[in-house]
């Protein structure tokens, strides 16, 4: 059972970021962010989880079923992430690309102390063992506000690589749309790998950065051993919310200008773009499809079409998939009905997935998989970990990940501008990294 109790902000946005600074000296941390961002299905404007009573690490092949007995077992809330490559459990498929960053395909704990800000209450729920602490957490909270972050400068000029070069990339696109002019494909999502090897940085500091230049509305930021994710993901994966299921999927992306007309043109632009019109709706198609495998017959509908969303770095295309399910249809078969999600993948999905392993060269990993968390009604939110830097401080290897659909109408220089495009915030924060 868990202790609940409120308690009145005065500052909200103050208390947030204390609340992240507090959150960073336990072993175990998901912290997830609206930035204010929020939608009709926003929960919070922030949450936090801290402090394992215990925790569930899993590889795929074992992993779905796995979490199927640890929600059953410990019937609260968890917090956690599944990787991309549980894709090998739920089909034929396998991962062979070379793996830096070494995380588990599947990790959720179950938080001794959770942290809720919306509007302007702070609600903790904590373990009943733990319930003393509350009042005690709250004052310390308020006193992190006034601490100012180390800035460990051993990475202050890192050498970020690319794991496949400019050339090479437009020549793996141009290949691509051979297959599709051929009819093997409709649309595929190709990602490329930026890399920092020998470089240690301040994690909480690096999420901080990102999170300013770049806010969005899923930012999570996650630790737990010697592995992090520094999220600031604009698209949510799906959310459960009693037996109403949404995705929002992304697909279709048009820079920001400083000038307020040409910044305009540039969303209008988006906004009647033929081409990323194509790319949304073939994903949306997609996941009308994957939900429709459980849910109320005749349920699922498309909320909106080709909504622009304005963000600080980029303007984005975002459909919204309703769906309906029984209450006695599992949070795990629905999640798994639709993993790893279509934005990420193509069309048809399994050839798409198919064709990802043999054109990239590194293993995705926990890009392109989902950071969320489990209620104990069953509900969950997960997000898409896109627009994200990883990173492993035992092997001091840093990541980032960029991709982009291709589909017949593609050009491959185009796409690659795009992908820089997406990697301009973790470029542009690691660059200035102990300045």
């Amino acid at each position: 059972m868990r202790e609940r109790k409120h308690f009145e902000l005065r500052d909200a946005a103050g208390f947030k970021q204390s609340l992240l600074q507090w959150a960073s000296q336990f072993e175990e941390v998901i912290f997830l962010d609206s930035n204010d961002l929020k939608d009709s299905y926003t929960s919070y404007d922030a949450i936090v989880a801290v402090d394992a009573q215990s925790f569930l690490k899993a590889k795929e092949g074992e992993a779905f079923e796995a979490l199927s007995r640890y929600k059953k077992e410990v019937q609260d809330w968890l917090f956690g992430y599944l990787g991309y490559d549980l894709k090998n459990e739920l089909e034929r498929l396998d991962s062979k690309n070379a793996d830096g960053l070494h995380f588990e395909d599947l990790y959720f704990f179950q938080p001794r102390r959770i942290i809720t800000i919306k509007e302007n209450k702070a609600e903790f729920l904590y373990l009943d063992a733990y319930k003393e602490r509350i009042s005690d957490d709250f004052q310390e909270i308020l006193r992190h506000g006034t601490k100012k972050l180390d800035r460990p400068n051993s990475c202050k000029k890192p050498k970020i690589r690319l794991k496949i070069h400019k050339e090479e990339y437009l020549d793996k696109v141009s290949e691509i749309l051979k297959r599709i002019h051929l009819g093997d494909i409709y649309e595929v999502n190709i990602c490329q790998e930026f890399f920092v090897e020998g470089c240690e940085i301040d994690p909480l500091a690096t999420f901080k950065n990102l999170n300013t230049i770049s806010a969005s509305p899923f930012a999570a930021f996650l630790k737990w051993d010697h592995n992090y994710a520094l999220c600031a993901s604009p698209e949510r994966y799906l959310k459960r919310e009693g037996e109403t299921v949404i995705s929002q999927p992304i697909k279709g992306t048009a820079a920001r200008s400083q000038d307020l007309g040409e910044d305009r043109e540039l969303r209008d632009a988006l906004q009647k773009d033929t081409k990323e019109q194509a790319e949304n709706v073939m994903i949306v198609d997609l996941v009308r499809n994957d939900l429709s495998k459980k849910s109320k017959r005749g349920s699922v509908r498309v909320e909106e079409l080709f909504g622009v969303y304005s963000f600080k770095q980029v303007h984005q295309m975002i459909s919204t998939v309703k769906a309906e399910f029984h209450k006695s249809v599992d949070s795990l078969d629905v999640i798994k009905d639709s993993f790893p999600m279509g934005s990420m993948t193509g069309a048809p999905k399994i050839a798409a997935m198919q064709l990802i392993e043999e054109t990239e060269v590194s293993k995705r990993g926990l890009y392109s998989g989902a950071i969320g968390y489990f209620t104990p009604t069953d509900d969950f939110d997960f997000n898409v970990v896109i627009r994200s830097i990883l990173y492993n401080a035992d092997r001091n290897y840093v990541s980032y990940t960029v991709g982009g659909a291709i589909t017949a109408n593609s050009v491959p220089l185009k796409e690659y501008e795009e992908c820089l495009l997406k990697a301009k915030a973790m470029r542009s924060v690691l660059e200035s990294h102990g300045d």
